[in-house]
């Protein structure tokens, strides 16, 4: 086993803490993920593709903040066209599980791990262009096309996989989006909604009350991937 799991604290899976990580570069990661992505960046740029991060560690507060704005309106909601979704027109249910396609829980985002990397390759972004983080980018003749088909061949090899390759309903497509299996699939074992649901105690989560009432749902559709 790699990890000690007695020693995965509610804190720890939930990214209330991240003592347990890595810092470089204005980013965090789990140790055992570290080691592997710089083993295949060093591998990718033998080939051509440079292989950075555009976010990595995430805390239990960011991703509080990304949920609560999008839930009040204070971000847009997209739908799975890419298009802004009116909120007016939503109940309580159709807002959050809007918001599950694209955004995690506060307390269950991969990136609470160190595992989960978003990732592209900043020599084949236009100058001028900003890096979206959506599918046209890195399919067909999108700007990562090039990286995607290296991961595809390549990834497995350091232990990273896509978690959201398919769209199966719930969490959507996430091309950009590689996890470190040998450790996350610990996390994603440990996570619990008992825990999750501690982790919230005294937090202000908006929609609390009707994700209280279908977490077990939620776990289902949108959490317990690996």
């Amino acid at each position: 086993m790699l990890i000690d799991k007695n020693m995965i604290t509610t804190d720890v899976l939930t990214g209330k803490c991240s003592d347990h990580l890595v810092n470089f570069h204005h980013h965090k990661l789990h140790p055992l993920a570290y080691i592997a992505f710089n083993a295949m960046k060093e591998h990718a740029i033998k080939d051509g593709i440079n292989i950075q991060p555009a976010s990595t560690f995430r805390d239990f507060y960011r991703q509080q903040t990304i949920w609560n704005e999008k839930f009040y309106g204070h971000r847009p909601i997209l739908d799975d066209n890419n298009i802004p979704i009116n909120l007016e027109r939503l109940s309580i249910e159709e807002c959050c599980l809007a918001i599950l396609r694209w955004s995690a829980l506060p307390g269950t985002s991969r990136h609470h791990w160190g595992t989960d990397i978003d990732i592209y390759d900043p020599d084949r972004l236009p100058c001028g262009k900003k890096l979206m983080l959506e599918a046209w980018e890195y399919h067909n003749d999108g700007y990562f096309a090039n990286l995607t088909a290296w991961l595809n061949e390549n990834m497995t090899s350091y232990g990273f996989y896509r978690p959201f390759a398919i769209d199966t309903g719930g969490v959507a497509c996430e091309p950009w989006h590689i996890s470190y299996y040998p450790v996350a699939e610990h996390m994603t074992s440990l996570l619990t909604h008992e825990r999750l649901l501690e982790s919230w105690q005294g937090e202000h989560i908006a929609g609390k009350y009707w994700l209280e009432k279908n977490i077990l749902l939620i776990f289902r559709k949108f959490i317990n991937i690996c």
